[in-house]
């Protein structure tokens, strides 16, 4: 099967790459909740900066993102986005767009966490369009940096819970295959 996962490009320099371990973070879902990177460890999950709640592009792609949420949670991953407006104007583009993920408000210190992530354009004051999935060990795994006007879709993203997913039952299935011979062993050693 061919990777449909985008290629990184010279622009994707300046976003936290896979293998490093994601930035931490604490920032409000709702005016008065917190949700933190520790929040998410033990289970992969999705972080999608955007620019702005409201503007078309942005709209589409939380709303693609909410339609697909079953195929996320197919791989046991959960979602988050995050953008510099403010906890209110998140709770009114969740409303609007009747989105079942948490939104988290980057607004204070202004872009703090994308900057982390090398997600922040400190010209515009906002949010690039990044994508990054981490495990359940808090690395990252993949990310993208979509043109600002260009909804990246789900297609990298699943591809990469896919791949993570593969890997991770590739290393069970050789745990369960060294203690099904360790055991063999010991019963053969034993008559």
């Amino acid at each position: 099967m061919e990777s449909r996962i985008p290629p990184l490009t010279t622009s994707q320099s300046s976003i936290q790459q896979p293998g490093t371990s994601a930035p931490d973070f604490t920032l409000n879902a709702t005016p008065d909740q917190l949700l933190s990177l520790k929040d998410y460890l033990g289970k992969p999950f999705i972080l999608a900066f955007y620019p702005a709640d409201f503007s078309p592009v942005c709209g589409d792609e939380m709303t693609l993102y909410n339609e697909i949420l079953p195929e996320f949670r197919r791989y046991k991953a959960e979602i988050l986005g995050i953008s510099v407006d403010g906890p209110w104007c998140h709770l009114a583009f969740s409303k609007d767009r009747n989105l079942h993920f948490p939104l988290l408000s980057d607004f204070e210190p202004k872009g703090e966490v994308a900057r982390k992530y090398g997600a922040y354009d400190a010209k515009k004051g906002i949010c690039e369009r990044a994508l990054f999935v981490i495990d359940e060990n808090g690395i990252i795994r993949w990310s993208y940096l979509s043109p600002i006007g260009v909804n990246p879709g789900a297609e990298g993203v699943l591809d990469a819970l896919e791949t993570m997913n593969s890997s991770f039952l590739k290393q069970e299935q050789e745990l369960e295959s060294r203690q099904r011979v360790a055991e063999e062993k010991n019963g053969s050693s034993n008559r």
